[in-house]
């Protein structure tokens, strides 16, 4: 046990060591349980023959259904990150604007995007494109899944590198007003960069919820990977295979992000334990001899 987890938990004794093994031991059980429920389930309508599964094999089910919803899936992801990181750095330095009126506008803004759910924008904007007629109608869906990702992940996003700010050291703003920056340089020189290295284990943990999102874009038809799973289904009456291939995606995609993820952060703790410990403001990480006639040399 490490000394950060005695610090938060008490080490165990015997008898609570034999009563987590036998509550695990349940546990497993009642998980093997419910799985072999659910293949016999499963069994019982013919959903594991051969029949049903074969498809996977074929190029017209990946031609035709997968990869196009995969294409669509990851184009909507992509440009919903790129707009609301671009998004979230605007809406950041406002919220931390001296101008008053600045700051309260982003914050109305930021409040009332991170309260509304994201599938009511996404249906919000789909009818109102649809009932002005501005866009074509097949990329009515795409701009809807799109400007509800955005709004909402630049809100959370907002927060997120704000309080990165704020959790910064109190001499790094100090040091910049020092050498003559204004606050808004300094915190667009320097705190800002600082907080996107520190929080960007989470900022990329938001990209993962963004690309989850987009299956959302099924209820206003964008034909992201569920909504061609659902065709793909159809086409093949394998509804819950079809499905069950697309969770698989699902995962593989969010557990390619995920280890992105862990090695940034990995990373990062190497780096800021080769770059030694954050010194204090008060007190100077070298310390110069003075002499007794005053000089430092």
């Amino acid at each position: 046990m490490t000394d950060t987890t005695r610090v938060l938990f008490d080490a165990p004794g015997p008898r609570a060591r034999l009563r987590y093994r036998i509550l695990a031991g349940v546990g497993i059980l009642l998980v093997l349980a419910l799985a072999y429920a659910v293949f016999l389930r499963l069994d019982e309508k013919d959903q594991l023959t051969a029949a049903r599964w074969d498809w996977v094999l074929t190029a017209s089910a990946w031609n035709n259904y997968l990869i196009p919803g995969l294409w669509d899936t990851l184009r909507a992801a992509a440009i919903s990150i790129v707009l609301a990181m671009v998004l979230a750095l605007l809406l950041a330095l406002a919220r931390m604007s001296e101008i008053a009126p600045l700051r309260w506008a982003a914050g109305v803004v930021v409040e009332f995007f991170r309260a509304v759910p994201v599938l009511i924008m996404m249906l919000f904007v789909f009818w109102f494109l649809a009932h002005r007629g501005w866009f074509p109608n097949t990329l009515n869906p795409m701009i809807g899944v799109i400007i509800g990702l955005v709004m909402y992940n630049a809100s959370v996003l907002c927060e997120v590198i704000r309080n990165g700010v704020v959790s910064l050291p109190a001499g790094q703003r100090e040091a910049g007003l020092s050498i003559g920056l204004s606050p808004a340089q300094v915190r667009r020189s320097i705190l800002i960069p600082q907080s996107l290295t520190a929080m960007l284990p989470t900022l990329i943990s938001q990209i993962i919820v963004i690309t989850k999102d987009t299956a959302l874009g099924y209820l206003i038809l964008y034909p992201e990977l569920v909504t061609r799973g659902r065709q793909l289904g159809s086409s093949e009456a394998a509804t819950l295979p079809a499905y069950v291939v697309v969770a698989v995606l699902f995962i593989l995609i969010n557990y390619t992000l995920s280890k992105i993820a862990e090695g940034v952060e990995n990373r990062q703790r190497r780096r800021a334990r080769s770059a030694g410990p954050v010194a204090d403001a008060d007190q100077p990480a070298v310390q110069v001899p003075i002499t007794p006639g005053g000089s430092t040399f």
